[in-house]
């Protein structure tokens, strides 16, 4: 899942995956390919964000990365990725004249 990506992004994204919702991208790849698709969504993402998830044997049946500013941090607890929420006020405003808390990233 992408949000405020660059339309180049989206348009290699949609080269391998299927864009059910906007930003939303679905596919079943190996991990080599997995991996090659996220290397390009960190270098190609500026400022936007975004999140992986794929199947894995663990506890929880998954697992995720994310890259890009975003309040939701992944944190290791005792072997178990879990999501942290920063504060709010640490992310950046968007630029232009609605600079109030509500127009946060």
């Amino acid at each position: 899942m992408v949000e405020n990506a660059p339309p180049r992004l989206r348009g290699r994204l949609a080269v391998w995956l299927l864009e059910i919702r906007a930003g939303v991208y679905v596919g079943t790849y190996g991990r080599k390919v997995r991996e090659m698709i996220w290397q390009q969504v960190c270098a190609y993402i500026e400022q936007g964000n975004a999140v992986i998830a794929w199947a894995a044997p663990n506890d929880a049946g998954f697992e995720f990365d994310t890259c890009g500013a975003n309040r939701r941090c992944p944190v290791d607890l005792d072997g178990f990725r879990l999501v942290e929420f920063g504060p709010e006020a640490a992310l950046p405003l968007l630029p232009g004249p609605l600079n109030s808390p509500r127009n946060r990233r």
